[in-house]
């Protein structure tokens, strides 16, 4: 018994050793190649993000033209004919040339027909003064006011020949815009808002998605509304413009009062209830002459918008000179400049807080 314990131990060890040998004998050959290189691979770097910036300006009344029954002297057509048309830009095409886009209130025709609607004013340009859009690298004007018909249909499609004519985009009158700006699609769209409607804001909102359709990243809204005349919005003014930016405008702009009226920041954009008149052909001599460029930046990341805030308000006045109109706009500075934002903002304060001042680099 003992014999056969014995046996068995040797064996079982001889076995034992057997299979050390074989994993020694495998681990040698496989350690005798070299080991397989693999390619280690590197993190692709993700792209920078493509920022873009878009500056944008408007600007307010626009009646490059007068009335035909001013019998009075130095009217807008007899400072054209003396001065050239020229004159009527030479204090605003750098700060416009130097924008992006800008677009205005076209409150004129510019046609010679000579058939009129029956009312108390008639504002009409000859169809060279369309040059003085180009002149003062204004891109874009708005038709819907209470004063492109006033030549009847003939003028108003005569003044959108001329605008064609002299590659001036325009909207307003069931026309939109669009335009591509550093590879970004830009709309406007302009509205008569004299009344809160469900038409007028089914009308809207309707515009609105169409253009985001068509691809457009900023859209900027411009209304004649209001009251002539009068510094404070009234309730049909703000209930749009508030309505209109809840629909998707990035800006709303408004026209009609002819002179200014505050702005709001409303759901982290702008409303500007009324930047007044700039280069009014209307009147020679009104009252107040302070008006208003606002500007500002928009901010895309990879061609979408972004919430970042910057503007302008660059305060005006309608003439370079404050004994009369001569209807060329002017900048202003100094004590001058001081005392239109205050205006602006006094007024924006019976509105809402003005919080807009915070963004305002021009301060």
């Amino acid at each position: 018994m003992l014999i056969a314990l014995t046996t068995f131990s040797a064996c079982s060890h001889i076995s034992v050793t057997g299979m050390e040998k074989k994993s020694q004998d495998k681990e040698l050959q496989v350690s005798s190649h070299p080991p397989t290189q693999y390619p280690v691979s590197e993190k692709a770097t993700p792209p920078k993000p493509v920022e873009t910036t878009i500056k944008i300006s408007v600007a307010g009344d626009f009646t490059i033209g007068s009335d035909e029954s001013f019998g009075y002297h130095q009217t807008f057509v007899q400072e054209a004919d003396q001065n050239g048309l020229e004159f009527f830009v030479q204090n605003i095409k750098d700060l416009f040339s130097q924008d992006d886009f800008t677009s205005v209130n076209l409150e004129t025709t510019l046609t010679n027909s000579t058939q009129k609607a029956d009312k108390k004013f008639r504002f009409k340009g000859t169809p060279e003064y369309t040059e003085i859009l180009k002149l003062g690298s204004i891109e874009a004007v708005n038709l819907a006011n209470n004063h492109t018909f006033d030549y009847l249909q003939r003028g108003y499609s005569d003044t959108v020949d001329n605008l064609t004519k002299y590659d001036v985009g325009y909207f307003g009158n069931e026309s939109s815009y669009l335009t591509n700006i550093k590879g970004i699609d830009v709309g406007a769209l302009g509205y008569n808002g004299w009344n809160d409607t469900k038409e007028l804001r089914s009308q809207i909102e309707t515009d609105i998605k169409n253009l985001r359709n068509q691809g457009a990243k900023i859209i900027i809204v411009h209304f004649h509304w209001g009251e002539e005349r009068s510094y404070v919005p009234n309730s049909v003014q703000k209930s749009i413009g508030r309505f209109t930016i809840d629909q998707g405008a990035d800006l709303v702009v408004g026209h009609h009062p002819h002179v200014v009226q505050g702005i709001e920041e409303y759901n982290g954009k702008f409303i500007v209830y009324s930047l007044g008149n700039f280069m009014f052909g209307g009147n020679r001599n009104p009252s107040d002459k302070d008006t208003f460029v606002f500007q500002q930046v928009f901010h895309l990341t990879d061609g979408e918008l972004v919430d970042k805030k910057e503007i302008k308000v660059i305060p005006f006045r309608i003439s370079s000179t404050t004994a009369r109109n001569n209807y060329q706009p002017t900048p202003l500075d100094g004590d001058e400049a001081k005392r239109v934002l205050s205006k602006i903002y006094k007024l924006s304060a019976q509105i809402s807080e003005p919080v807009w001042v915070a963004y305002d680099q021009s301060q």
